[in-house]
């Protein structure tokens, strides 16, 4: 193969890589814009408290650990972070305008923001491998990848196969799908609506924690990262259709592969802007996106 196509595969699976990750929180992020028609500004900040989360874990106990070991307890950790979230930042105001809901996620995105600068700093801080010590392996002649990116896309399928069962084969599922489409009637049919989506926003951060730990190896955890990531899941969301979980996915798949490679061959800033132009052209020529839905007022 010649050294031009090697790079393009080389791209492509760094960008899948990234991804995968991207995708963790979108699909946290319409999980929970599906059961409360309200949009959690909060989620970008709840990846870089995952990130922090494994690294401040993987500080204190015994040995190096590798992060794979630390998923599940950062996605407890997260989970439980996010029945908190949705007892401050949610239920109070649940029967109020959609507006107030917005505000209270925002100001709670920047609570945590400020929180982990007071308590980290503004120094970058790193997250351990998944595997190893996060070295590279070859799969063609002349092609490498790192132990960390397909670590990153093995873990990020294994959560999104895990979420669609979840969805499509559980009783819980069932209940959580049942509040999201028709609150009313869930509540007709007795289902707890309060705790399905209380236990929707501890799936949303619980994705969006892990999706930290997955990142914060090879690009590291700031206090202000969050607002980039956040944008990434709308723009994937909106690419993908609102409500759509497949939708999310490859909105955010379709979001990095674009990063990396136009990155790559161009600038990054030519290809955030870019990205933003291909945004606008979305919004013009299919406003519902990919896998559109029939349009519902969002906050």
């Amino acid at each position: 193969m010649a050294p031009p196509l090697l790079l393009l595969l080389q791209l492509v699976i760094n960008g899948v890589a990234l991804g995968a990750a991207y995708a963790l929180v979108a699909l946290g992020f319409v999980l929970i814009l599906n059961a409360t028609s309200a949009v959690n500004f909060a989620q970008g900040d709840m990846v870089t408290a995952g990130g922090y989360a494994a690294a401040v874990l993987a500080g204190v106990l015994p040995g190096p650990v590798p992060a794979i070991l630390l998923l599940p307890l950062v996605a407890a950790l997260m989970a439980l972070f996010g029945l908190l979230f949705s007892l401050v930042a949610y239920f109070p105001l649940m029967n109020r305008p959609p507006v107030a809901v917005f505000i209270s996620t925002i100001a709670v995105g920047i609570m945590l923001q400020n929180g982990s600068n007071a308590l980290f700093g503004g120094e970058p801080r790193a997250v351990p491998p998944l595997i190893g010590t996060g070295g590279r392996v070859e799969i063609a002649d002349g092609l490498t990848v790192s132990t960390q990116s397909l670590g990153i896309v093995a873990a990020a399928a294994a959560l999104i196969a895990a979420q669609h069962l979840l969805f499509a084969h559980t009783q819980f599922g069932r209940r959580l799908r049942a509040t999201a489409q028709d609150r009313e009637m869930a509540y007709a049919l007795g289902i707890p609506v309060k705790a399905m989506i209380a236990a929707t926003f501890a799936l949303g951060a619980a994705l969006a924690g892990t999706a930290g730990l997955l990142l914060g190896n090879q690009f590291f955890v700031t206090p202000t990262e969050g607002g980039n990531l956040i944008l990434k899941a709308y723009i994937a969301v909106t690419i993908g259709g609102w409500g759509s979980l497949p939708g999310a996915v490859l909105g955010a798949l379709l979001i990095a592969l674009f990063e990396v490679i136009v990155s790559a061959y161009v600038s990054y800033p030519v290809a955030a802007a870019l990205l933003f132009l291909a945004l606008l052209a979305i919004l013009f020529l299919r406003p519902q996106g990919m896998f559109g839905e029939a349009v519902r007022r969002r906050a």
